[in-house]
C-alpha cells in the first residue's frame, strides 16, 4: 500500500509504502477504500517495487481519505520519505486525514 501525508501547503505527499499486505487484510481495507477522482494528486505517476528497483508497480489510485497505523523505521531520505516499507497494523476508519498531524520537511 501506497502512503501519504498532507503537508502544511495542503499538498497530498508521498512519504512511503507498506510491506506485502496478508490477503485477509488486504480483503478488508478494500471494502474502505473509495476508487480515486479525476485530477488525482499522483495521476500518471510511476513507483518502483522497491529500494534500487526498477521494477514498477501497478497502482491502483483510491481516494486519500483512509487513515491506516503503521510501524516505520526512522530512517529517511533527503524528501522525508521512509528509506523502509512501514509494517501495516490496522485501518483506523475513526479517524480523518485532518486528525494526522501535516508532514513537515525533514531537518537540513
Amino acid at each position: 500500500m501506497l502512503l501519504g501525508r498532507y503537508d502544511d501547503e495542503g499538498r497530498f505527499q508521498y512519504i512511503g509504502c507498506t510491506t506485502s499486505l496478508a490477503r485477509a487484510a488486504g480483503v478488508a481495507i478494500a471494502g474502505l477504500l473509495a476508487a480515486g477522482r479525476r485530477g488525482y494528486p499522483w495521476t500518471s505517476w510511476s513507483f518502483s517495487a522497491g529500494w534500487g528497483s526498477r521494477e514498477k508497480l501497478n497502482v491502483t489510485l483510491v481516494e486519500p481519505e483512509l487513515v491506516v497505523e503503521v510501524g516505520v523505521d526512522v530512517a529517511r531520505d533527503a524528501s522525508g520519505r521512509w528509506r523502509h516499507p512501514a509494517r501495516w497494523h490496522r485501518a483506523r476508519p475513526d479517524l480523518s486525514p485532518a486528525d494526522v498531524p501535516r508532514l513537515t520537511p525533514p531537518p537540513r
